[in-house]
This record gives structure tokens, C-alpha cells and sequence, in this order.
């Protein structure tokens, strides 16, 4: 009898540590390891069966392969330069990228195999994503599962579209695991040349300004800033000496107009106030007003030390994750609130970053997965309606008003470093 009651409580013991095991891998930020090993090899299938199973969408991959050639061809005046859906547009990063494409699928013609280079692309992207979030330790392994099965969008944009904005998204991700190993300077090169694809990057340029003065001084920021500049300069050298302002006004066109139609974000309005420029100035102001209020009272108070000086002497290097990411995501996503138009393949720009950014605020897992979940209803909806377009900056106004609330902070104790948030006018909130 005492022999079976031994057993049964060893039984039972097994079976709580089981337990106590698979909660863990489910919902501890600290142990997602195995749900990441799972997703990935998850990934890979999927990816294979949207190749294999649905068909292949033609929208620039044919205007990106026209584009390039002309450069082939020995045309290097970006005036010149146009494709199917009008000119060329991108800086030079997005023409070696691309003419590299060209070359690997048969001139352009093998759509085939530039999805599976595109699938590539994607897993890469996922893995370098997923260390990020591994070394956050923000958001527990279950969400990661929504990154992955909300990504309908994602996945088109990828291995169905064939977007150049993933390529620039995924050195943007790259960059920023750099930046969080303390490898400033290869993660300035790695964001330059993001930004040489495309200059949506540019978003995130004020929240990682202030990184680099905050680590490196004023002095090390003009360094890093210069690592910045010069592979622009490099890598559009032959369209610069061929025609110089053709290759500025047409690669870095910012005042260039969208189309009302293909618009997510602003389906509630008319088109002439859409169009209108004094629309699009006054989202700009507070575009700008916003991340002024951000850098001021929510970035710096990632630094409860925080001082400005010329050199880098004594300024600590190795940041906290949140330290990095806070600042970063939270510039880009206040840049797409405030977007004058948002086009469905502009969903990648910050659908990896959304995760860390509604676990950031104070609300409940639950309300944390519908915000995720209407974000994706938006960007499914096609063509957008009112409906879909307000529901958007619904959920953008929730999420930014969360991370207002909250303040990420870092907390120094001997020996280890922990993040600590704290809301001023509602009292502690644990994030998380």
C-alpha cells in the first residue's frame, strides 16, 4: 500500500513538472526557444504550400525586372530608367538587389524560383526577428504563434507579391540585432544599406539619432552618422556622375503623390482631401510633433542618468533590449499613424515590431491579441472600406496611447540589469 502511494505521488509529480514545462514553453518570455524552433520549421511548410498552392500575383515584380535591365542595358540616368508602373523611384540599394534577382531567375522570366529566393527570404527575415524578441524576453512564446498564423498579408507580400519592401525591412531587423550586440557601427552600415532599398527606413532615423548620441556622443554620432551617409554616396556613384539631380529627385522623392486607391489608412476621407497638400503638411507636423513629445518625455526616461557629452567616455555602450527597441518601434509606428497613405505591401513595415509594441502597454493579453487581430482584419480588407480605414487608426490610437502610458526604464541592481516600467499618473504597471 505505502509502496503504491509512493508511485502514485511520483506519477503525480511527473505530470506537474510536465505541466509546469509546457506552461512555460507557452507563456514565459524568458523560455520561447522551443516555440521559435517549432514555428520556424512551421514556416518553412507553409511557405512551400502558398508556392505550391496558390497562384502568383503579378504586380512590379515585371516593372522591378524592366527597371534594372536598363541599368544591364547600360542606361545609368535615372530619368531614363522606368519599368511597366512608371519610373524608377528607389535609391541604387533596390537596383543591385534587384538586378542580382534579375540575373538569378533566368533575366527575370523564373517567377518560380524567386519565390522560393523570396520564401528564403522570409525565414531568414523570421529568424532574425525572433532573436530579437529572444533577447527582449517582452512577449510570451503563444504570441509568437500570431506573428506567424495573422501573417496572411505578410506571407503575400513575400512569396506571392515579391516586394522590395521586405528586403529593406529585413537589413532594418538586422541592423537592430546588431545594434543590440553593441555593433553600432555594422548596424549603421546594415541600416544605410536598408535604406538604399527603400526609404521608409528612414522612420525609424530620429529614435536611432537619439541612440547614437546617447551611446556614442556627439563626437561618435558624426562617425556613425557618416557610416550612415557614405554607402548612399557609394552605391549611387554611377547614377550621380551620369545625372545627379535626376538620381536625387527621382530616388528620394518625398512629395511624390499616392494613389487614393490604393490607400489603407485613409479610405474615410475624399479623395481631394486626400490629395490635399495641406492635408499632407499638417500630418507631417504631427508626425513630427509627436515623436518630439516621445523622444522627450518617453525615450529619455529609458535613461534615468542621461547626459550629452562630445565623446563617448564613460557613456555605456551595451544598452538594455528595451533600451533599443522601445525608441525604434515606437518612431516607425508613430511615422505609419501618421502616414499621408499606407499601401498593402506597407504592412511589413512594421507587422514584426507590432508584438513588442502592444506588450509594451498595460492592457490585458486579451485586449493586447484583438488589437493584433484588427490590424490584420484592416490590412486584409481589399478594397478598403471606411469602416476598415477607421477601425486602423482605432486601433493605432489605442496602441500609441498605451505606450504613452507607459515608461520603460532602466533599472540598474549589481550584477544584472532588469526593466522596470512605471506609470506616473496610474502608479506601478507591470508590463508583460
Amino acid at each position: 500500500m505505502a509502496g503504491t502511494k509512493k508511485v502514485s505521488a511520483s506519477a503525480s509529480s511527473t505530470n506537474k513538472s510536465y505541466f509546469n514545462l509546457i506552461k512555460r514553453m507557452i507563456s514565459d518570455p524568458a523560455y520561447p526557444l522551443p516555440a521559435m524552433i517549432a514555428l520556424l520549421l512551421a514556416e518553412v511548410v507553409v511557405n512551400l504550400l502558398v508556392i505550391v498552392k496558390i497562384k502568383y500575383t503579378e504586380i512590379d515584380w515585371v516593372a522591378y525586372m524592366q527597371e534594372v535591365e536598363g541599368v544591364v542595358n547600360g542606361t545609368y540616368d535615372y530619368m531614363e530608367l522606368k519599368g511597366d508602373t512608371g519610373p524608377l523611384v528607389y535609391p541604387a540599394g533596390f537596383v543591385y538587389v534587384f538586378m542580382g534577382l534579375y540575373f538569378l531567375t533566368d533575366l527575370g522570366v523564373n517567377i518560380t524560383r524567386a519565390q522560393y529566393i523570396f520564401a528564403g527570404l522570409y525565414i531568414i527575415n523570421l529568424l532574425v526577428v525572433f532573436d530579437i524578441y529572444r533577447q527582449a524576453k517582452r512577449i510570451p512564446p503563444y504570441a509568437l504563434f500570431f506573428m506567424c498564423a495573422l501573417s496572411y498579408r505578410i506571407h503575400s507580400i513575400f512569396v506571392l507579391r515579391l516586394f522590395n519592401d521586405p528586403v529593406a525591412m529585413l537589413f532594418l531587423y538586422m541592423s537592430v540585432n546588431l545594434f543590440m550586440r553593441c555593433h553600432w557601427s555594422w548596424g549603421c552600415l546594415f541600416y544605410s544599406l536598408g535604406v538604399s532599398i527603400k526609404m521608409n527606413l528612414l522612420l525609424f532615423a530620429p529614435a536611432l539619432l537619439f541612440l547614437l548620441v546617447v551611446t556614442q556622443g556627439i563626437k561618435g554620432t558624426i562617425k556613425h552618422l557618416t557610416i550612415c551617409g557614405l554607402p548612399q554616396i557609394i552605391l549611387g556613384l554611377p547614377f550621380l556622375i551620369s545625372n545627379p539631380t535626376g538620381y536625387i529627385m527621382r530616388s528620394f522623392d518625398l512629395g511624390r503623390q499616392f494613389f487614393y486607391i490604393w490607400t489603407v489608412n485613409w479610405r474615410l476621407l475624399p479623395e481631394e482631401i486626400f490629395l490635399n497638400r495641406y492635408f499632407q503638411a499638417g500630418l507631417l507636423l504631427v508626425h513630427v510633433f509627436t515623436i518630439c513629445l516621445f523622444l522627450w518625455f518617453r525615450w529619455r526616461r529609458c535613461f534615468p542618468s542621461l547626459k550629452i557629452q562630445w565623446s563617448n567616455k564613460n557613456l555605456k555602450q551595451h544598452l538594455s533590449p528595451d533600451q533599443i527597441l522601445f525608441p525604434l518601434f515606437t518612431a516607425n509606428f508613430i511615422g505609419m499613424c501618421f502616414s499621408r497613405s499606407l499601401h498593402y505591401q506597407f504592412y511589413v513595415w512594421y507587422f514584426h515590431s507590432l508584438h513588442y509594441l502592444v506588450w509594451c502597454t498595460p492592457y490585458p493579453d486579451v485586449v493586447r491579441i484583438l488589437l493584433l487581430g484588427v490590424i490584420e482584419f484592416c490590412w486584409n480588407t481589399y478594397p478598403s472600406t471606411v469602416t476598415s480605414s477607421s477601425l486602423l487608426h482605432v486601433s493605432h490610437a489605442a496602441i500609441l496611447i498605451g505606450l504613452w502610458l507607459v515608461i520603460v526604464k532602466r533599472t540598474l541592481q549589481p550584477g544584472k540589469h532588469s526593466v522596470s516600467t512605471k506609470d506616473t499618473s496610474i502608479g506601478k504597471v507591470k508590463v508583460g
